[in-house]
Formats: structure tokens, sequence, C-alpha cells
């Protein structure tokens, strides 16, 4: 079943969903843009988790296009997925592992029993991917990908991205 696909402007953090993604560095430990406002705004809980993942299943950190969950701490949500998008190379073609991103992510929200989901533009911030391009793989992977997911909610900070993800409604 393909979910049915929303676009909003806004702060990721404010969503009210069952998981918010977040597009964080392999460390696990919080950084800038969605990464940062996520840990801080769930408080310490989501740190503490994902403390307990590096110690335990990601010693190296959280491989580029792979998925997992932790609390969701103080956010409206149950729990937050992280996922590490990659970063832009004009000489080299890493859509496979962005696609690669929103894929898991949708598997680990089948794992965990979520309906809704919230997805920022991974890897369209800090990682530099244009954002049309970035918007074009997401919106494409996610009407692609089978999952019991009822409801993504692409989560976009400003207009431009907006538009991009907006755009691809049809």
């Amino acid at each position: 079943m393909t979910p049915a696909i929303r676009y909003v402007r806004g702060d990721i953090t404010e969503q009210s969903a069952d998981a918010i993604v977040n597009a964080a560095n392999s460390s696990l430990l919080g950084g800038s843009g969605v990464d940062g406002a996520i840990h801080r705004r769930g408080g310490p809980a989501i740190l503490e988790e994902c403390r307990g993942l590096r110690a335990s299943s990601y010693g190296k950190g959280l491989p580029t296009g792979q998925a997992v969950a932790t609390t969701a701490g103080d956010l409206d949500a149950r729990w937050v997925i992280h996922t590490v998008g990659p970063v832009h190379s004009a000489q080299e073609d890493r859509s496979a592992l962005l696609a690669s991103c929103y894929r898991q992510c949708l598997r680990v929200a089948d794992e965990l029993g979520a309906r809704s989901v919230a997805f920022p533009a991974v890897s369209a911030g800090v990682f530099g991917w244009p954002v049309d391009d970035a918007a074009r793989i997401a919106v494409e992977t996610v009407r692609t990908t089978p999952t019991a997911v009822e409801e993504v909610t692409f989560v976009l900070f400003d207009q431009r991205a907006y538009e991009a993800f907006a755009g691809r409604a049809h």
C-alpha cells in the first residue's frame, strides 16, 4: 500500500507523528541542522539511547543509507528513526544511498508498527544535495516502497524545499 503523502513547511521537531526521522550524522550523537534540533528538542533520552547504540551495535557509527530507532524523548512522537544520508558528490552518483535512507526508515517504521512518519529533506541541508533532486528521490522512493505506514509527511524547513517537494505531489 502506498501511504498518503503530505507536504508541510515548518519545523520537524514540532510535528506530531508515530515516528520522526532524524537526518543524523554517523556518530548518532547530535550535530547541526535537523540532527541538532531533534536532540535539543527531544531532550537527553535520545542521546542516552544513541550512546547505547554506539556502545553496542554501532561502535563505528551508523552506516550511510541505514536507519535505527530510539525513543523520541520529549518530541510529540513515539520514536525517532535516525538515518545517515550521503554527502552529495558531483563525481560519484550516490542516489542509491539516498533512496536507501527512505526505504530503511520505512522498514524500521514497519518493524515498530508506526503508521505515521515525518521526514525531513535528508541530505538536502549541510550534506549539499541539490533540493530538486533530493525531492525527486525522496518522493519516488516513498511512493514505490511497500510499507504499512499510512501517512508520510515531508516537513520542509524553507520555502525552496517546500516547493521542490510539493511540486512532486502529482
